[in-house]
């Protein structure tokens, strides 16, 4: 831990020399790839510091306590310190997934359920819309396809970060875990009986990738327009605005209607393809690394589930970490924070248990 520590803060000595040449002002790019890195060392280099000025700390009360029984006293604390301080060191040091820092797009899409679902589906992307309000993220809808009684038959959203965010605060480092089935048990508004049912909604979490990092040939695309479908809008039905997009070599196929001209809605097409496109690569360079994906949906169905909203008793389950709590109304207005910070320690403890061995 020592050794691979003093190596990062060797290297944040050389970025502040970097960073301090005047030459730098005249490469906007370079500094910006320079603050970046700067920024994410920081903590873990901090970390360090205190870790061996606990450990120190603890040394020199060990040597001193054999003339005076006082820092013999104060010997716990001064090891309970050094053992948080090392436990915060290691977890910093846990090689980090190199997409943490990237924004995101995400998609939620009706399942199982029919309108019940849509309704769901509507209520989930309005949690994650309040949630990236309430971290500070911006969020633009780049395609919804309303459903009949005002849910979402699916929907893709853009989420990203307004300034550069710490380590692990980035929306793909926190969103990531939001892909899955999230199953709902509630009694639906259809319902004329009271009785409460189960229905399923898709979440799918892609980074979202720079046009200069997927590159797309123009000739592997079959652009489509069609008139645009849902309520209200003086595009709707009237004019082809709305652009379908077939990626041929693999067979994507991406549609976007929400704007009112084609060419926008070609653009934020284009956007969720390179996302998609981004994703596949992932998976196929981190092929060993599979239930990262494994754990997205594969297809919409209430058996594979990562999460349970129960509205009788106000409880939100997470069926890979064992999260429970009764606030399902807090957390259906944003609050996803303790949720997802259980999958992150989760993750955080599989990754420590994979160094150790």
């Amino acid at each position: 831990m020592l050794e691979s520590a003093e190596a990062l803060v060797a290297e944040l000595s050389a970025l502040e020399r970097q960073m301090a040449d005047p030459a730098l002002a005249s490469d906007p790019d370079r500094m910006r790839e320079l603050n970046k890195r700067y920024a994410a060392l920081g903590p873990t280099v901090a970390a360090h510091q205190q870790w061996v000025a606990a450990v120190a700390d603890v040394g020199a009360a060990r040597e001193l306590a054999q003339e005076d029984a006082g820092f013999a006293q104060e010997l716990p604390d001064l090891e309970a310190t050094a053992a948080e301080a090392a436990g915060r060191l290691r977890r910093l040091l846990i090689p980090r997934d190199p997409e943490d820092d990237r924004d995101v797009i995400l998609e939620v899409k009706a399942g199982e359920g029919g309108e019940e679902s849509a309704l769901f589906a509507g209520d989930v992307l309005r949690m994650y819309l309040r949630h990236a309000e309430r971290r500070g993220w911006r969020t633009e809808v780049l395609d919804a396809t309303e459903s009949d009684l005002g849910g979402y038959k699916d929907a893709r959203v853009s989420v990203k970060s307004r300034r550069a965010p710490k380590p692990g605060g980035a929306p793909w480092a926190r969103l990531k875990f939001e892909g899955g089935v999230h199953r709902v048990q509630r009694v639906p508004v259809t319902e004329s009986q009271g009785r409460i049912h189960t229905s399923a909604v898709g979440v799918w979490v892609m980074p979202e990738a720079e046009d200069v990092e997927v590159n797309i040939d123009p000739n592997d695309l079959r652009v489509d327009v069609f008139r645009s479908s849902g309520p209200g809008g003086q595009s709707v039905n009237t004019t082809d605005s709305a652009v379908r997009i077939t990626h041929l070599p693999t067979g994507v196929v991406v549609s976007c209607q929400n704007e009112k001209s084609q060419l926008q809605n070609r653009e934020a097409a284009l956007r969720v393809l390179r996302a998609r496109l981004h994703q596949i690569a992932m998976d196929e360079r981190h092929a060993q690394d599979a239930d990262a994906r494994a754990s997205q949906v594969r297809t919409v169905d209430r058996s594979e589930r990562i999460r349970t909203y129960n509205y009788p008793e106000n409880r939100i389950s997470d069926h890979r970490t064992g999260f429970k709590a009764h606030n399902l109304d807090t957390v259906l207005d944003g609050d996803l924070d303790p949720v997802i910070q259980s999958c992150v320690e989760s993750d955080e403890a599989a990754r420590l248990t994979a160094l150790a061995e």
